[in-house]
């Protein structure tokens, strides 16, 4: 029994829903009679013609605004490659400059280490001179002392 009463209450609803609908439509047909204007081919020719154009310019326009904002977007993308290149070029200015510096720290680094060579060989050739002035003079020493031992016993 509750399903024939939720039945009929539905039937009820949708027959008040339809003649709503009706006395809507029937008040648009209404206004349409009053306001709408007839014309001839021609005319209507002509204004489907500025309606399709309008809807092409409209078109026309959204793609304008979308290559823009494309434009924009490769020119920020453009400035920020330059950027990225100058900082680029500095950083190995930077380092070609480092490396100049290295080079010449090594070069006078090289210099001084051969100063220190020529002086250590200088060294060596005075020690090895003076090694031979002392063996000579130990020879002549021990020559001599042969002699006054040799005059001392004769």
């Amino acid at each position: 029994m509750e399903d024939k009463g939720k039945g009929s209450e539905r039937f009820g609803g949708a027959i008040a829903n339809l003649t709503e609908m009706a006395l809507n439509l029937e008040s648009l047909q209404k206004l349409l009679l009053k306001k709408a204007v007839f014309v001839d081919e021609e005319t209507f020719t002509k204004a489907s013609l500025c309606s399709e154009q309008a809807r092409s310019i409209k078109v026309l326009e959204q793609r304008v605004e979308t290559l823009e904002r494309e434009l924009d977007a490769a020119i920020t993308a453009a400035a920020r490659a330059r950027s990225e290149k100058r900082q680029a070029e500095a950083a190995e200015k930077a380092a070609e400059l480092r490396a100049q510096d290295v080079t010449k720290e090594l070069e006078n680094t090289s210099k001084v280490f051969e100063l220190h060579m020529e002086e250590l060989r200088a060294k060596q050739q005075e020690i090895s001179k003076r090694d031979k002035d002392i063996k000579l003079l130990e020879a002549i020493i021990q020559t001599l002392g042969g002699n006054e031992a040799h005059k001392r016993t004769g």
